[in-house]
C-alpha cells in the first residue's frame, strides 16, 4: 500500500500578520513540521553581516545563502534554528536583522540559494511552512494554501508590543513607518514579490487571536485530508 503524498500547508502573508506565531500553532496541532523561511532570509542577513557582506551586494549574498546549511527543531515549545550548527534563534529576531531580510530577499541569487533548501526540507515529510511566496512559488502545489492579512494600524501595534516586550527602545509611529516600507519593497521586488496565491484563503487576523487564527487554519487543513 502506497503512502499518501505529504501533505503541504503554505502560509503566506506581510510582517506581523501573524503567519509565524499562527504556523508553529497549526504545525504543533498538526504534528507537522514547521519551516520559518524568513528565519532563513534573516540568517543570511545576520551572517553577511558578520562577515561584512553589504546588504546591497546581491552577487556576495547570493554566495552567502548558498554555502549555509540549515537545522529546524523544537526545543520544547520554542523552535530552534541552527545555521551551521550554531542556535542563531534569538539573534536573527531583531528589528534591524528583520529590516536586512527584506533587503537581502530583494536578489534572485539569493532568492535561487534558498529555494532549493526550502523545497528539500519540504520533501521530509508533512509540513507547515510560512514565508511570502511560499503558495506562489516554493510550494505552489501545496494542499493547503492560506494567505494571513491584517491592517497596517494592527500589524504595527502589534510589533510595537514586541519590541517593547523585547526591551528595544521603539516608538509606535516609527514601526508603523518601517513596516509601509518593508511592504512595499517585499510587493515591489522583482524576485517572487509578496503576494497571495489565485488559490490561497485569505484570512484576515485583524481582530483574531492567534489561537482563533490556528484553529480556522487546522480545520481548513483537516477538511482537505491533513
Amino acid at each position: 500500500m502506497s503512502r499518501r503524498p505529504y501533505f503541504a500547508v503554505a502560509i503566506d502573508g506581510p510582517a506581523s500578520s501573524g503567519k509565524g506565531t499562527v504556523a508553529r500553532l497549526v504545525a504543533r496541532e498538526l504534528n507537522f513540521a514547521y519551516i520559518d523561511t524568513g528565519a532563513m532570509y534573516r540568517a543570511v542577513a545576520l551572517l553577511a553581516s558578520r562577515r561584512g557582506v553589504s546588504w546591497d551586494d546581491g552577487d556576495m549574498l547570493g554566495l552567502v545563502a548558498a554555502g549555509l546549511k540549515f537545522d529546524f527543531r523544537w526545543g520544547g515549545d520554542a523552535l530552534e534554528i541552527r545555521v551551521d550548527g550554531e542556535d542563531i534563534s534569538a539573534e536573527i529576531r531583531g528589528e534591524s536583522v528583520g529590516q536586512g531580510a527584506s533587503a537581502v530577499a530583494r536578489f534572485p541569487l539569493v532568492r535561487a540559494a534558498l529555494l532549493g533548501r526550502q523545497r528539500q526540507l519540504s520533501e521530509q515529510g508533512d509540513v507547515v511552512m510560512d514565508g511570502r511566496d511560499i503558495g506562489t512559488v516554493v510550494l505552489p502545489g501545496a494542499a493547503l494554501k492560506v494567505y494571513l492579512d491584517a491592517n497596517l494600524e494592527e500589524r504595527a501595534r502589534r510589533r510595537h508590543l514586541e519590541m517593547v516586550e523585547r526591551g528595544e527602545a521603539a516608538e509606535y509611529a516609527s514601526v508603523h513607518r518601517e513596516l509601509a516600507a518593508r511592504d512595499a519593497q517585499d510587493m515591489g521586488r522583482a524576485a517572487a514579490p509578496l503576494k497571495a496565491a489565485d488559490d490561497a484563503v485569505r484570512l484576515d487576523t485583524t481582530g483574531l487571536t492567534p489561537g482563533d487564527a490556528a484553529a480556522r487554519v487546522v480545520a481548513l487543513a483537516r477538511a482537505r485530508g491533513a
